[in-house]
């Protein structure tokens, strides 16, 4: 069995996330408590309470499904001690960041410092540029990239998600993405509206990326333990400094899952364990293994479900 264990983004998040493993796991409790220490808002009230409106900023969000992130995967951790042999990792955009804290990569404290300045960043581009994110669903890749490049109205538009074959999520400016949208709709797509306040992985949260590029340059980044592919490249990666610029760039660079997924499946992953809020990640994987190969997808996010992917791993 060889593992891949992914790590969710936004857009996955619930009021009540993580909270059975916090009341019932002493460790996992003090990864809350080292979250709330470094973060200057009330982030489990936030996480426990909500109201959702609230939870859904960019700000507190990027803190709170990180450190849910790695709550799962510490009960996780525990469950199997030794006996987990994880083969890679990876992480759905903001997921990036879990999985380079569980890779060794990066320290606990310092991944929170990290997404909670990543998202304070994005979220000051999303007021200072608004705009917005939507999945299309029905056309590949190229298509959608054709789409955008033959744009030339006001506002700005970009492929932001390569998720699976057949579903690219566009980012930018309402009036670009309407118009966009309604190309892909002619062609047979469906469009669907993203619940996003900022439009990540795009040119209007491009001015982030220098503001944080400087301010990770104080993060200590370690050599992976176990292997990371990149949202930036869709390859693993040992070499610091390009680590440390890849994860500047992810902001408003393309995410390449259906890429990162495709090549840990021709490296031989047979067996992939999403850990974190909600399914979206399992979701997509039944779009993008080719027919004929067989994987295992497996999801968790509350000690019942752990329980059930523990016995599907044996």
């Amino acid at each position: 069995m060889n593992i891949a264990v992914l790590f969710p983004g936004q857009g996955s998040q619930f009021i009540g996330m993580g909270r059975e493993f916090i009341d019932s796991d002493r460790s996992c409790a003090e990864i809350m408590t080292a979250a709330e220490a470094v973060c200057d808002f009330p982030l489990r009230r936030l996480m426990m309470e909500g109201p959702m409106e609230e939870l859904m900023r960019a700000v507190y969000l990027q803190p709170a499904i990180t450190v849910t992130n790695l709550i799962c995967w510490r009960a996780l951790q525990n469950a199997l001690g030794d006996r987990l042999q994880v083969r890679c990792f990876a992480g759905h955009s903001l997921g990036e960041y879990s999985a380079l804290c569980a890779s060794g990569a990066t320290g606990l404290e310092d991944t929170l410092r990290m997404v909670a300045k990543r998202g304070e960043l994005m979220e000051r581009e999303g007021v200072k540029h608004p705009g917005g994110m939507r999945a299309v669903i029905g056309l590949d890749i190229s298509e959608i990239e054709t789409l955008v490049n033959g744009y030339n109205g006001s506002g700005v538009v970009t492929a932001a998600n390569h998720n699976t074959p057949q579903q690219v999520v566009i980012s930018g400016t309402m009036e670009a993405m309407d118009a966009v949208g309604a190309e892909a709709e002619a062609r047979g797509a469906k469009v669907v509206a993203l619940n996003v306040s900022v439009a990540n992985h795009s040119p209007l949260v491009a001015d982030a990326v220098p503001d944080f590029a400087g301010f990770i340059k104080e993060i200590t980044f370690n050599p992976p333990q176990i292997p990371v592919y990149f949202n930036v490249s869709a390859r693993k990666e040992t070499d610091l400094a390009v680590i440390r610029s890849m994860m500047a760039q992810q902001i408003a660079a393309k995410v390449r899952w259906y890429e990162i997924i495709s090549a840990m499946i021709a490296d031989g992953v047979d067996t992939f364990v999403e850990v974190g809020p909600k399914t979206v990640l399992k979701g997509m994987m039944r779009k993008i293994v080719p027919a004929g190969v067989k994987v295992t997808a497996l999801q968790f996010d509350s000690p019942e479900a752990l329980a059930d992917c523990l016995a599907r791993l044996g």
